[in-house]
């Protein structure tokens, strides 16, 4: 820790520009899906509180928290489609903390009773009511998962926590069948001594195949325009590749810095916009749209790191979709030191081994962490009595996590793995 300390204090952080109204351009598709939240958006004031932290494990030994330095809150987007309301419920109460700030999302493939369910589920839990900290998109988009709403969808839960979402540092997104590896308490523990201008997403310029089966090819997403998904088609023509920017890929699934997200809704230069544009008739689009843009602004290229954060079982090489994780897979989960995975089946056995083992978290209920007081008489939430929302009572997750910041954050790794 004392190297990563020490590389903290070296890391120089580039000047993030003054936030301009730019007036929207009058462009067709994507844009429109999430353009009225531009008009619209509006930055909260809000003071973060300061916490206390502790280890539930004796062996381990809390690090110090600067007064100076708040500790992080997080703003998540969990989405899914069709038949995923239950393990969506599930994540979201695994991934639950009252600093913290949420947006669920089923898609309109789901039916009207799966959007109730999870609608009634949000919105008549005592806990949700509480902080009001978890918010459903009500009017369901369409999404195409190889096209560009998918990045539309993530641009809209975006910009309802930039408008209402309070104070968050980070904005991470996820679907229904990804889990936590570590608690909470062990993230915002982790992410308070790490800069705040910092983006873990995973990227390479390196397109390799991807030039003539992705860059070149031309095709329409439906779910633009239909109210019933289906797949995207192709146009005959090919595209030669962009000179104006050049292009990246990499995975879909980031920690963004609030600097990073508000320079991709408001775009005060042009370039998320310009870079939209292009990337609404990409195949694949959450693989390029923010690798691209972030790797092509100045003020933000030197604060990627070069990682999703997850631990994922690919075929090599890799295909369309990861391997379903199993029990077969857990050793390998923890020993990634990564804070999240997928894919999971709804309801798989591992689960409930993650929930046992590293969460400590019962049936239906939250990952306890230090704001939660109650007991586990008669099966009880302890999560269920609140107590000081600031402490954290952080795991042995919390090393393991650490440990990857180190190695990702290390002179070795870090430097050589920006936008190249």
């Amino acid at each position: 820790m004392k190297k990563l300390k020490s590389f903290y204090k070296k890391l120089k952080h580039p000047p993030i520009m003054e936030s301009k109204w730019i007036y929207p351009l009058a462009i067709a598709s994507i844009v429109s899906i999430f353009i009225v939240f531009l008009t619209t958006l509006i930055s909260p004031n809000g003071t973060p509180l300061i916490p206390l932290s502790i280890f539930v494990e004796s062996k381990l030994q809390s690090l110090p928290i600067s007064d100076a330095s708040p500790p992080p809150r997080f703003a998540y987007l969990i989405s899914g489609s069709a038949g995923d309301g239950g393990m969506l419920k599930r994540t979201l109460q695994a991934l639950y903390h009252p600093n913290n700030h949420y947006v669920v999302h089923l898609d309109a493939e789901s039916s009207a009773e799966e959007r109730l369910d999870l609608h009634n589920f949000v919105f008549n839990h005592k806990i949700f009511a509480k902080f009001t900290n978890v918010k459903m998109i009500s009017k369901a988009n369409l999404v195409t998962y190889r096209g560009p709403t998918m990045v539309a969808n993530t641009l809209h839960a975006a910009a309802i926590l930039l408008k209402e979402g309070g104070e968050w540092d980070w904005f991470i997104n996820l679907s229904a069948s990804d889990y936590p590896l570590v608690t909470q308490d062990d993230l915002i523990h982790t992410f308070s001594h790490i800069p705040r201008d910092l983006n873990f997403i995973d990227h390479t310029s390196d397109i390799g195949w991807k030039e003539f089966q992705r860059e070149k090819p031309i095709i329409v997403d439906p779910g633009l325009y239909l109210n019933k998904k289906s797949d995207v088609f192709w146009i005959r023509q090919r595209r030669s590749v962009p000179t104006a920017f050049k292009l990246f890929t990499g995975s879909a699934w980031t920690a963004l810095s609030r600097p990073f997200i508000d320079f991709c809704i408001w775009g005060w230069d042009n370039l998320p916009r310009t870079v939209l544009m292009y990337y609404a008739n990409f195949i694949s689009t959450p693989e390029g749209y923010f690798h691209t843009v972030i790797c092509n602004a100045q003020e933000f290229c030197n604060t990627t790191v070069n990682s999703d954060l997850h631990y994922i079982s690919w075929d090599n090489p890799p295909k369309q979709h990861p391997h379903y994780l199993t029990l077969d897979d857990m050793q390998r989960m923890v020993d990634s030191n990564a804070p999240f995975a997928r894919k999971f089946h709804q309801d798989d056995p591992v689960l409930d081994n993650i929930d046992s083992e590293l969460l400590f978290r019962g049936q239906d209920m939250f990952v306890p962490g230090g704001w939660c007081i109650g007991n586990r008489e008669n099966g009880t939430d302890p999560c269920s009595v609140v107590g000081n929302i600031t402490f954290l009572r952080p795991t042995a997750g919390a090393r393991r996590l650490e440990n990857l910041i180190g190695s990702l954050l290390s002179n070795d790794n870090f430097r050589s793995r920006q936008c190249i």
